[in-house]
């Protein structure tokens, strides 16, 4: 009879532990998907860094001597590009670490 009632306790508990778990989990938000690509050919190498599916880094490195590495500004997000004044400008990286 002991025996009945460890073992009914013990499943008592770890369905507990499931429900606080399952809990928890739908309590914490989802890590954004990040998505880093990179597109390259003989001229031209482009970094391109995308979080939850907006394009938050675009990279530009020319294979030319004596041009250096630039960005390209995204738009800001909700805005459009065409009333964003800075979208698609260049962005020239002249001090780098």
């Amino acid at each position: 009879m002991k025996t009945l009632r460890y073992a009914s306790l013990t499943l008592l508990l770890l369905a507990t532990a499931a429900v606080r778990a399952e809990e928890t989990a739908r309590r914490t938000p989802p890590e954004p998907q990040v998505l880093q690509q990179v597109t390259e050919d003989e001229k031209i190498r482009i970094e391109e860094l995308r979080v939850r599916g907006q394009t938050k880094r675009l990279t530009v490195q020319p294979k030319i001597r004596g041009v250096g590495p630039y960005e390209i500004a995204p738009p800001e997000p909700g805005r459009a590009p065409a009333d964003d004044p800075k979208a698609g400008q260049r962005v020239w990286l002249s001090i780098t670490f």
